[in-house]
């Protein structure tokens, strides 16, 4: 997924907590808030309206909240990933610690193809073949 192609995602399933999103998804819209929250600091002291160095000013504050739904929701998708549940990432309230959790769970691969959140988005769609069912018990070759 290319960064234009995620920013669209996010913003399209803003408020949208259920199904899955890949790293290259979740770590392409970081950039975008990033990117967002830069320019809107440099707006800000262009324009006159920032409260202070360190908080930000009126159009930074504006951009956070606007942007605030989509990267709960791309983050709660992202864990369920890796089969872990969005309120995970209340984790984050707690300073460093809990920071350190969530950096490693959202840089972490999903290992299973489908899980209880849905099915894999590296997936194609239309793709998917179940997986084959181990054969019965005694039909083996061995004659049993």
């Amino acid at each position: 997924m290319d960064f234009a192609t995620s920013v669209r995602t996010c913003f399209a399933k803003y408020v949208d907590f259920s199904g899955r999103a890949r790293r290259s998804e979740f770590w392409w819209f970081v950039l975008f808030t990033a990117i967002v929250g830069i320019v809107a600091s440099v707006v800000d002291t262009a324009l006159g309206t920032d409260y202070d160095v360190r908080q930000g000013g009126l159009v930074n504050t504006l951009a956070s909240l606007v942007l605030v739904l989509p990267q709960l929701a791309v983050g709660a998708r992202r864990l369920h990933d890796i089969g872990r549940s969005g309120w995970w990432q209340l984790l984050g309230i707690i300073p460093v610690i809990g920071w350190i959790f969530l950096l490693v769970w959202f840089c972490t691969d999903s290992r299973r193809r489908d899980n209880q959140y849905g099915p894999s988005p590296k997936q194609e769609p239309g793709t998917y073949e179940p997986p084959t069912p181990p054969p019965p018990y005694g039909s083996g070759s061995d004659g049993s």
